[in-house]
């Protein structure tokens, strides 16, 4: 999913998929996209108070509604996070899971030994060798972890979540038209579900169409493109090449039965609706 948000905006701006990806690490993630090294951070960081005062960045939108959550050995008879009074949890060190899980903790009373790593997958290796009860991180990103363990069945993800969770897009402050292109991309996929435009019938409903609104997001009429330095196609490069915010929850948790939640439109009890484009 994470990817997809890459391709997004270089749908938008190329008009063509070209992104160059750069593996970064929570320690590593912000300080990189400070120093000019990528322009754009799609990694799942979430969207704080401190990030967004204090690192001279700018959050460019919500994308995914998430939360914080555990998954166990079964054989532990755990079934709420309450009874890991006294666990070892592992956790990605410098992220929002680390503090959250402190005070998810400290307020209630309860202990627990922290094994804090640089970064999930070796957090989850150590989870995977027993030396601890718990591993914990974003609920989605558990499940979709979950589904490529061996031995699924002798883990349990536990219902609780302690945390809200919104993650957006991440630019460097003092360009507002590049965090405006990164918005208002992301804002498209939405824009195009809640118009039942998706990746498969967006060429023939710019061709056909006779809806205002569908053809002035798909560029027929309106010319808005070029109020952001785009093409008047942006919206829909970004349809055609990445699809609407639908296609790429099936294409990247289809598989994994996660329900959209707080991530379905709000017509459909959710939280996600698109500024108007317009």
């Amino acid at each position: 999913m994470d990817i997809d948000h890459c391709k997004t905006v270089s749908a938008a701006v190329f008009g063509k998929i070209s992104v160059e990806y750069v593996s970064l690490t929570p320690h590593t993630a912000f300080t990189t996209l400070q120093s000019g090294s990528v322009d754009l951070f799609c990694g799942g960081a979430s969207w704080t108070y401190l990030r967004d005062t204090a690192l001279g960045l700018d959050f460019s939108g919500i994308y995914y509604y998430g939360g914080q959550g555990f998954i166990v050995h079964k054989d532990l008879g755990v079934s709420r996070v309450r009874e890991l009074d006294g666990a070892t949890v592992c956790v990605a060190q410098g992220t929002t899971n680390e503090q959250n899980l402190a005070d998810y903790f400290y307020s209630r009373g309860l202990t627990y030994t922290a094994l804090t790593f640089s970064d999930f997958d070796k957090g989850l290796h150590a989870y995977h060798m027993r030396r601890c009860d718990a591993f914990t991180t974003n609920r989605a990103g558990l499940a979709i972890r979950a589904m490529k363990f061996p031995d699924r069945d002798r883990h349990v993800i536990l219902p609780d979540l302690i945390s809200k969770e919104p993650q957006a897009a991440v630019v460097r402050q003092g360009d507002p038209r590049w965090r405006d292109i990164v918005f208002w991309s992301l804002n498209v996929r939405v824009a195009a579900e809640e118009l039942n435009i998706n990746q498969s019938n967006v060429a023939m409903l710019r061709a056909n169409s006779t809806d205002p609104e569908t053809r002035r997001l798909l560029g027929v009429t309106g010319g808005l493109g070029k109020r952001l330095g785009l093409s008047n196609e942006w919206a829909y490069n970004v349809i055609y090449l990445v699809g609407n915010y639908n296609d790429i929850w099936t294409r990247n948790f289809g598989y994994t039965g996660l329900e959209r939640g707080l991530n379905a439109l709000w017509t459909n009890g959710g939280l996600l609706f698109a500024v108007p484009v317009r």
